[in-house]
């Protein structure tokens, strides 16, 4: 700390050490602090450095010879500006040093600061720019007029980063620190630039005017690339932050995130009782019409939810739901460099691997039909084949199967294109043989009721005339069993209806598979009723909770319909959800070590809510185990599996290299956007990492 008497400088001098001082003190103290900070300091402050500093008071002789360091403003030599993404500023004259201490203009245009200019427009997916890049720019460039630097002004920096921060977060990218609006940015009183005057001329930054007093559904019905998809999905989320999240399920194999949106009234946790839904899109990189309708259907739920819509509310509250807009991001970008409305049926079809995901899952129905005859043998939570294991699967196939298993999912489906269709397993003939042979599930009635609901809710799936796109459906509603359309093993519908309790529809939104954008919103006009309906349907049937005599949840007890061959397991709170048709149902929960009990029900027609069907099981001495199945429902997922050992966040492809050694490389766990600094190798601006 400086003496007290070194403030009682020459009134000469106190004009010129303000404006400094000022800067530095305003990192730890509000704005009204600042001046009476000032008076009792009374010392130079290091302005890029943010620290307190006094030096020592120099001698006459010492500052004669120049070995001093001179505590006052020092006069800049203007010079004309000259780079490239700076060259639209309000002014034509800067200086050097510039507020970064850089002293030449190569050492400029090399840093992380400038590179990150000429990429935000990318990296923020075209928000806040240019605003961000000039303000950027009145740093690394700073207007000189009369042989003097002008700082730009604190208040417009203020208001950039009220609005520009969201973008900011959706990317996970730290405020970048030459915007800290105390350090490097002045007052009005001392004189300073606006950057944005041509923007805007000199009229006040009111950013409270610029956000609408009431949120609105106001949707771009354009294509997304993969970064301005993840900007949106991850701003719609900041947006709706109490009822919404994103997550990652893990990674493509060229190392793009598999981004997951939810909303719920507890976004991040199942709740008891409460069903979960998701929807799937871009399963074919080349079939991008469900990949844009997710992430529509992202920001209509969050602007809906804002408004009061009542159906969005009741949805969201009584719902936990997941978008995963983009499962094949690699092959998205492939079919995108040919361009929208060029795309032919096959380029970016498949993964970086050349794998097509949707015959890259295990096939469970093939012993499902060997086995469908022998009495008592059990055909769902069928385990994966340990043969399975050994042929070539995408880590975009494993992470989805992986997300099946921690999520406790009721109902879902998958987006696709290149048709107008609802489809339901079993998607795999019976008789292998036999390319268009009706292949129906236990829950043949279950899966109808649900296509309907979607192609009812579409105005073209629904038409009964047949000269239109999916018109060779028209006859059978726009619905048809998968495998009587066309045979295929290693669909993803089969396995999560063999495996899990999840029930999967496959939906052909549209027959063109990559169209113009002048086609979007029709798409979207025509599928968000239909969208929307398929969610209610995750309440149908009967919902309820299993536990012993004590009150304990009992875990993967078994609920089973009479003629219906196929169980649902209870989840670890000994909750369950078992969507039904409208009728007469004998439904029973069992569970080894425990009695049965057997309840009879009626659901009507017009159903909305889930009837509530609660069991209490006793414990019994003898355990009886069926005489098919030797294997604990425990260790079901365990048996020749090596899933619950895969990483879905490790990188497998080109990006995911190793250091010499065979370490792991440290950017593996960096955002996507890192890459975007590799010319600056082991100096890569860690400043915007979050977590640094």
């Amino acid at each position: 700390m400086c003496l007290l008497h070194r403030s009682l400088v020459r009134q000469s001098d106190t004009k010129n050490t303000r404006s400094r001082a000022e800067t530095a003190t305003s990192l730890y103290l509000p704005h009204k602090e600042r001046v009476k900070m000032i008076v009792l300091l009374g010392l130079m402050l290091g302005p890029l450095a943010g620290i307190v500093h006094c030096s020592p008071r120099c001698s006459p002789m010492d500052e004669a010879l120049g070995e001093c360091l001179i505590q006052r403003e020092q006069k800049a030599t203007c010079l004309d500006l000259s780079l490239g993404y700076c060259e639209d500023l309000p002014y034509t004259k800067t200086a050097l040093p510039n507020l970064l201490n850089q002293k030449t203009r190569e050492e400029i245009e090399f840093s992380s600061e400038y590179i990150l200019l000429s990429v935000i427009d990318t990296l923020l997916g075209g928000e806040c720019n240019p605003d961000i890049r000039l303000v950027g720019c009145s740093i690394l460039a700073p207007r000189c007029e009369k042989g003097k630097v002008v700082k730009p002004c604190r208040r417009v920096c203020e208001a950039l980063r009220k609005s520009c921060l969201p973008a900011f977060d959706a990317i996970d990218m730290a405020w970048p620190y030459f915007l800290d609006c105390d350090r490097f940015f002045v007052g009005e009183e001392e004189g300073c630039s606006n950057p944005l005057e041509k923007l805007r001329g000199n009229a006040e930054i009111n950013v409270e005017e610029s956000i609408p007093a009431m949120p609105t559904t106001f949707i771009h019905f354009t294509h997304h690339s993969y970064n301005q998809m993840v900007t949106v999905l991850k701003k719609t989320a900041a947006r709706c932050s109490h009822i919404a999240t994103t997550y990652s399920i893990g990674r493509s194999f060229e190392g793009k995130e598999l981004l997951v949106i939810e909303f719920s009234s507890n976004p991040g946790q199942h709740e008891l009782l409460e069903p979960e839904f998701r929807y799937i899109g871009n399963m074919h990189g080349n079939e991008v019409v469900g990949k844009e309708l997710l992430t529509y259907l992202a920001q209509y739920l969050c602007s809906e939810y804002l408004l009061g819509n009542q159906r969005i509310q009741s949805l969201i509250n009584n719902t936990r739901i997941h978008f995963l807009p983009s499962m094949n991001p690699d092959g998205y970008e492939l079919a995108a460099e040919e361009g929208a409305g060029y795309n032919g049926w096959t380029n970016g079809r498949q993964n970086a691997q050349n794998l097509d995901l949707n015959r890259n899952f295990p096939d469970l129905t093939s012993e499902v039909h060997k086995i469908m005859r022998m009495r008592g043998a059990r055909v769902d939570h069928l385990p994966i084949p340990e043969v399975y294991w050994e042929g070539k699967i995408a880590p975009e196939t494993k992470a989805v199967m992986k997300w099946m298993r921690s999520t406790p999912f009721v109902l879902g489906a998958s987006l696709h294109g290149g048709d107008l269709v609802v489809s339901y397993p079993y998607d795999y003939s019976k008789h292998p043989l036999e390319e268009k042979m009706f292949s129906p599930t236990p829950d043949e009635k279950v899966f109808k009721l649900l296509a309907k609901t979607y192609a009812s809710a579409h105005p073209v799936i629904s038409s009964a005339a047949n000269a239109r796109c999916g018109g060779n459906f028209a006859e059978k509603g726009g619905i048809i069993n998968g495998a009587e359309w066309y045979s295929f093993a290693g669909g993803m519908p089969d396995f999560s209806y063999l495996h899990t309790n999840c029930f999967e529809l496959t939906i052909e939104v549209g027959c063109e598979k990559f169209p113009t954008e002048d086609e979007l919103y029709t798409a979207w006009q025509d599928n968000k009723e239909a969208l929307l309906s398929l969610m209610e349907m995750s309440h149908r049937g009967i919902k309820g909770v299993v536990k012993d005599e004590f009150g304990n949840p009992i875990k993967r007890a078994r609920i089973s319909v009479r003629n219906i061959r196929h169980d649902i397991l209870t989840g670890a709170d000994g909750d369950y959800w078992r969507i039904l048709v409208p009728g007469t149902h004998i439904v029973s929960a069992h569970a080894l070590g425990y009695t049965k009990v057997i309840k009879k029900i009626t659901l009507p027609a017009n159903m909305i809510k889930p009837g509530r069907v609660d069991f209490t099981l006793r414990r019994t001495k003898t355990v009886q185990r069926p005489k098919f199945d030797s294997v604990p429902l425990e260790d079901i997922y365990d048996r020749f599996d090596p899933l619950d050992q895969f990483d879905p966040h490790k990188q497998h492809g080109p990006s995911g290299a190793t250091e010499e050694g065979g370490e792991p490389s440290a950017d593996r766990e960096k955002p996507w956007w890192w890459t975007y600094f590799s010319t600056q190798g082991q100096n890569r601006p860690v400043w915007l990492l979050k977590n640094h």
